[in-house]
């Protein structure tokens, strides 16, 4: 009988890929390793692209333009002087210079192509000290990346988002804020589809939004020639991620001249989107100084946001970039559902203006950098009766002004990557579904809410629960003790303490000047 052997899985390519580089970073810190990486797999696929529209202008009998800009410009490839070449950068990686010929290869790549200003490193090869040796093993796995062996299928693009992913799980809590989860950026997507228009994310990070964008409009068989970007991000580095993120794939976006932060430099104050999709920083404080932005048009007809926390200013502001009919799908920390004081008139507001179409509470544990809980809001400038086009086709909407609609998640998603959650394909498809028949539902046809998933509440209902967008306070819950939102109720723990503590704290200062009064000096 002929012996059986058992033939290994091989893995993934861009997982083993992973596996190579990852174990020549050493000292580097992964917040600095990505830039070198994804770098160089950048200057691969434009190398690679270059390469085959230098033969192609050859073969075709062009050969007299083959160093001619506009040759390549025309069909969206990059002119690469020699000296910024992959074959160039690989015939010299065995030098001891090596990381100083990478900085220059990029730079005069930058300088070479005015669409990619401001998007590629600077002197950072150099700047970082990565051995020679360890630059050269690095550029060898990265010559392994045939970025043109199937011109259907997105091989850079996937490598690329794939590192991405893994050097936000690689950086962990407190960092890799430049990149959302995957499944989340899909969710949202497929909820507020965005087919046509003016897309627009005011805190970018390395562009997974608009990515996405465009991977939905391809799957359902639209035009990304129908759609533009706009995106704003306050990170240097992170928006020098997006720019070349947009370039692998042949997106062209307005990013904004420079990385500035969206409050005080909005580079985009007259735009009006038809599709809004973020994920801002959760909780951001000091996001403005006390007497700055206080009558700020973006807050018209609104309370002035807090310092003391952005999430208001981050919903006032896409509020206020959307056009007549625009929709906005944006991620927010739990504490946004219930804050009381100022954020609670605001709040008040967008509900009696019919602003809130939907709220969604995702699990824990789906983003890499922080386990906070977080909710999924959607926000539509236009919830009145409407016809919108879905799925391709053009579908009347009936009357949600005065309805939001509150879905539970956090029962719904899988496992990976051992401590992470994420959404499975038939999730979103599911969720996605069961908003849109919502929305498409018409007077007469009877709505059902569903035990620990959904509920459609109306300005009553909200008003009831004092204007608080906490899901669990309208979805039925079987078994609640297994459903008490415990964020919710630590958070308010939280801002107990935290006013008890500048309570002994003010308390500790009036008693020390009293001694001081007295003549006597106290030390703590």
């Amino acid at each position: 009988m002929a012996k059986q052997t058992k033939q290994k899985q091989e893995k993934p390519f861009e997982e083993s890929l992973w596996d190579a580089a990852n174990k020549l970073r050493g000292s580097v810190e992964s917040s600095e390793y990505k830039h070198i990486v994804l770098s160089l797999i950048f200057l691969k696929f434009i190398s690679d692209t270059f390469e085959k529209q230098r033969k192609k202008l050859i073969e075709t009998g062009y050969e007299k333009h083959i160093d001619a800009v506009p040759a390549y410009a025309k069909d969206n490839v990059f002119y690469l002087p020699e000296e910024s070449r992959w074959s160039f950068i690989q015939q010299n990686a065995k030098q001891e210079d090596i990381a100083l010929k990478i900085d220059t290869a990029l730079n005069t790549i930058e300088k070479t192509n005015k669409s990619l200003k401001g998007a590629l490193p600077d002197n950072y090869f150099s700047r970082l000290g990565l051995t020679a040796s360890k630059l050269a093993a690095l550029i060898d796995v990265i010559n392994n990346i045939d970025t043109l062996a199937n011109p259907h299928e997105d091989i850079v693009g996937r490598v690329y988002e794939y590192f991405l992913s893994k050097f936000a799980i690689a950086e962990g809590k407190g960092k890799g804020e430049f990149y959302t989860p995957k499944s989340i950026v899909n969710l949202i997507a497929e909820l507020i589809e965005p087919y046509k228009g003016k897309i627009y994310d005011p805190c970018c990070g390395s562009g997974g939004m608009f990515v996405q964008s465009v991977k939905f409009i391809e799957s359902h068989k639209g035009s990304t020639k129908d759609i533009s970007v706009y995106g704003q991000e306050y990170t240097s580095a992170t928006y020098k991620l997006a720019k070349m993120n947009l370039a692998i794939r042949g997106i062209s976006g307005n990013l904004g001249s420079v990385a500035a932060d969206t409050f005080n430099k909005d580079q985009h104050e007259d735009l009006k989107a038809d599709f809004i999709m973020a994920n801002p920083p959760f909780n951001q404080k000091a996001w403005r100084a006390s007497d700055e932005l206080v009558d700020d048009y973006r807050w018209d007809g609104y309370e002035t946001p807090p310092t003391s926390n952005a999430n208001y200013a981050w919903i006032l502001h896409m509020v206020s970039k959307l056009s007549e009919n625009g929709v906005a799908g944006f991620i927010l920390s739990n504490g946004a559902l219930s804050g009381d004081g100022t954020e609670k008139e605001i709040r008040r507001k967008l509900i009696e203006n019919g602003l809130v179409e939907a709220i969604i509470a995702l699990p824990q544990n789906m983003f890499y950098t922080t386990t906070i809980s977080v909710s999924l809001w959607i926000v539509n400038k236009n919830k009145k009766e409407r016809s919108i086009l879905h799925a391709g086709i053009t579908k009347n909407l009936r009357n949600r002004e005065n309805e939001v609609l509150f879905m539970d998640l956090r029962k719904r998603g899988e496992p990976f990557e051992k401590k992470f959650i994420q959404f499975s394909k038939k999730v979103i498809e599911e969720v996605a579904q069961t908003f849109h028949t919502w929305q498409q539902m018409q007077p007469n046809e009877k709505y059902m809410d569903i035990a620990e998933y959904c509920y459609s509440a109306n300005k009553t209902d909200i008003e009831k629960q004092d204007y608080s967008l906490v899901p669990s306070k309208y979805i039925e819950f079987i078994n609640r003790d297994e459903n008490i939102d415990f964020d919710e109720n630590m958070n308010s723990l939280k801002s107990d303490f935290s006013d008890l503590l500048k309570q002994e704290e003010q308390s500790t200062y009036e008693l020390l000047n009293v001694f001081k009064e007295l003549g006597y000096e106290i030390e703590l």
